[in-house]
């Protein structure tokens, strides 16, 4: 089985590889067409599998790139992206994921010194072998040789996105099997962090062995890495799967041990020294009455021989079926997954004032979208039609304006966005929900605005955002970010820090500093809910909350499908300890134009 993400990939990297050699106009081609195919919501094999004029009817995918779909789809190769392999023989992945080398830097890099790898990139950095390559200098060596320590970090974690979908897949299809009696991921996935290592999935089940067949069996499994009794991994669509399973009298206690994170655990566990109990993956268990030290992992007289799991079953057992059973007899309400990170949670619970969390349902629309009049992929009529089949109350169009780090002919002018006026208003007056128009304009680097301050005002929303010069110092961008915050006509800031998780890091922001300002001025900090993105981050929503202002969770979507990834802005809200209260998107469409004025 291919999936849509996967035959995008493999059209990405065929782009990045034709522009490396140098072709021109094809690259983008082929990334347009990995990005319909990605978001196109029926299974690209099973469209495959009619004939390349299927494939082909997905908008922007030609004959030439439909018959390449297909050939990977039926043989799980394409003959012309080996020949780019072995004729550019480069870590292309590895490489790009360093800020400031694109494709045609891999290209000249290895025509140049013969680089192929992230090692080889660096030690000829750290000799100095880059700056005497023509076009490059001692401060682009420099640069390439800062950025590396953070491409090995991204090289390492999975982005949520990409990993989200593989579990709840795999989940779902867990669920089917008879052997099967509860199944949930555990981890950093469950706490929805935006990158992740692996994915670590659950499950309860008195047949393990049944279970771990069903899971190699799995028709979306790229191959077994190992395989246990109890526990087992493989790698599908490359992500490394973790299975783990338990006896269903221990899943909530295994859930809750193996989600972590470590510091949440430790708190936890010793809370339960405090009171005489242990904590572990099997359970909590009362040891008052045993000749023990509480902390130890051997009670004296326990037996081990038979199972070394015994020594940690000690004691008279008093929860470990669910979660919820843990740690109410620990004294504590059940803490949301998204919270687990020892910032306060644990005080929250027993104190009975853990927050009450936003959640998916609780947004009303979205702040932040495009259309076919800048960069995105549809009219302003489908992208409205699509919100309001989803449900949603309000829909805001934000289009590019013209402006630095923004392409030239994406962004709209004065005169165009005038234009778009009309086009607005005319869908509006069709629509049964309501419609806003604004526009993404561009915070420079001295935090000046690329569109007319009076056409600013006419508008129903603004959305400032960064889209240049990410490299400026923490004082800098701070200041930067502010004076775009306090602008009269600004009611959001967009993807703050600019970053693009595994790609670029973006601003270093005093968060404290900036969400005060934008709460005095009444101006929303964006989670950007792009997986790509997830900007702010949840450490930063905090801090807008506990200032007392307001985030709004957009997906800055460009196509409906992107609507979906409303969930990862929600939980990542959430992780920052955010309230309905707190977020823009869970106002009505009339409190929103309250906000808004």
């Amino acid at each position: 089985m291919r999936s849509n993400d996967e035959v995008a990939r493999l059209l990405v990297e065929f782009a990045d590889r034709l522009e490396a050699t140098g072709v021109e106009y094809k690259p983008n081609a082929y990334r347009r067409a990995a990005e319909n195919i990605a978001d196109y919501p029926e299974p690209i094999d099973q469209l495959a599998a009619t004939g390349e004029d299927a494939v082909a009817e997905i908008d922007r995918v030609g004959d030439a790139i439909a018959s390449k779909v297909v050939e990977y789809v039926e043989t799980g190769s394409i003959d012309e992206l080996e020949d780019l392999r072995e004729s550019l023989p480069v870590e292309m992945a590895a490489l790009t994921s360093v800020e400031g080398v694109g494709p045609k830097t891999v290209g000249t890099l290895y025509e140049a010194v013969d680089i192929t790898t992230l090692d080889e990139l660096e030690a000829a950095a750290e000799a100095g072998e880059i700056q005497e390559v023509t076009g490059f200098g001692a401060k682009t060596e420099q640069n390439i040789l800062d950025n590396i320590p953070f491409a090995r970090q991204s090289q390492q974690r999975e982005r949520l996105g990409a990993a989200r979908p593989v579990a709840d897949d795999l989940c779902a299809y867990l669920d089917t099997l008879d052997a099967v009696g509860r199944v949930d991921v555990a981890g950093s996935i469950r706490r929805w962090k935006d990158t992740i290592g692996d994915v670590d999935v659950l499950v309860a089940s008195d047949d393990s062995e049944a279970v771990v067949e069903g899971f190699t069996d799995w028709d979306d499994a790229d191959d077994v890495i190992e395989a246990g009794s109890h526990k087992t991994s493989l790698r599908a669509d490359g992500v490394r799967v973790d299975l783990r399973v338990v006896v269903p009298d221990e899943f909530g206690a295994a859930l809750q041990y193996f989600t972590g994170s470590k510091e949440h655990n430790v708190r936890l566990r010793n809370r339960a020294i405090a009171q005489d109990y242990k904590l572990n993956e099997y359970g909590l268990f009362d040891i008052s009455a045993l000749d023990t030290d509480v902390d130890s992992d051997d009670p004296a007289g326990s037996d081990a021989a038979s199972d070394p799991a015994d020594s940690q079953r000690v004691g008279v057992k008093l929860a470990g079926e669910s979660e919820a059973a843990m740690y109410a007899e620990l004294g504590l309400a059940w803490i949301p997954p998204e919270l687990r990170e020892d910032t306060g949670e644990i005080d929250a619970a027993a104190e009975g004032t853990l927050p009450t969390l936003v959640e998916t349902g609780d947004i009303n629309g979205d702040c932040h979208t495009h259309s076919e009049w800048s960069d995105g992929g549809h009219s302003i009529e489908e992208m409205v039609a699509a919100a309001a089949d989803r449900g949603d109350d309000f829909h805001c169009v934000t289009d590019h304006a013209t402006g630095p780090g923004i392409i030239e002919d994406i962004g709209l002018d004065d005169d165009a966005l005038r234009e778009q006026m009309a086009a607005v208003a005319a869908v509006a007056a069709d629509s049964d929900i309501t419609v806003f128009h604004g526009v993404e304009t561009n915070i420079a680097a001295d935090g000046s605005l690329s569109t007319d301050d009076e056409l600013l005002a006419e508008l129903d929303i603004v959305v400032a955002s960064p889209h240049s010069a990410l490299d400026q110092d923490t004082d800098a961008a701070t200041d930067r970010l502010c004076e775009a915050a306090t602008h009269p006509s600004v009611d959001v800031i967009g993807h703050p820090t600019g970053r693009l998780l595994n790609s670029r890091a973006g601003l270093s922001v005093d968060m404290t500093r900036l969400a005060e300002t934008a709460a005095d001025a009444d101006t929303a900090l964006e989670i950007n809910a792009n997986p790509a993105r997830l900007d702010l981050a949840g450490e930063a929503v905090r801090a807008v909350v506990e200032a007392g202002g307001t985030v709004a969770i957009n997906t800055d979507a460009h196509s409906p499908a992107e609507f979906d990834n409303r969930r990862y802005g929600v939980k990542t809200a959430r992780r920052g300890w955010a309230e309905p209260a707190d977020v823009l998107n869970a106002k009505t469409s009339a409190e929103l134009r309250a906000f808004l004025h």
